[in-house]
């Protein structure tokens, strides 16, 4: 599902025009990022949890050379799915 495939969900079962539901899609993907960048998580019930975790720096290799090289640390975003979410993906 893309970005637009959302906005059309959206909007059709909110009953919404799809320029409303692109503002309503786009604020909640704005609030999950503002949040993460303040290094908060975002609970979504049934759903998961969105938070930050950090990424020590560490060495790699360049594929192309074989040469080591340093990779810098970094916080990325991590997923983790809800119990709800499992049970429904997994449901026959």
């Amino acid at each position: 599902m893309s970005k637009k495939d959302l906005i059309d969900a959206v909007a059709r079962d909110c009953e919404l025009t799809k320029e409303k539901a692109g503002t309503v899609v786009d604020a909640a993907l704005a609030h999950i990022r503002s949040a993460l960048k303040a290094g908060g998580e975002v609970r979504i019930p049934d759903f998961g949890t969105f938070k930050v975790a950090a990424r020590k720096a560490r060495e790699g290799r360049n594929p192309a050379t074989g040469k080591t090289i340093q990779i810098p640390a970094s916080n990325v975003p991590k997923f983790t799915p809800a119990k709800g979410l499992k049970d429904a993906l997994n449901a026959e």
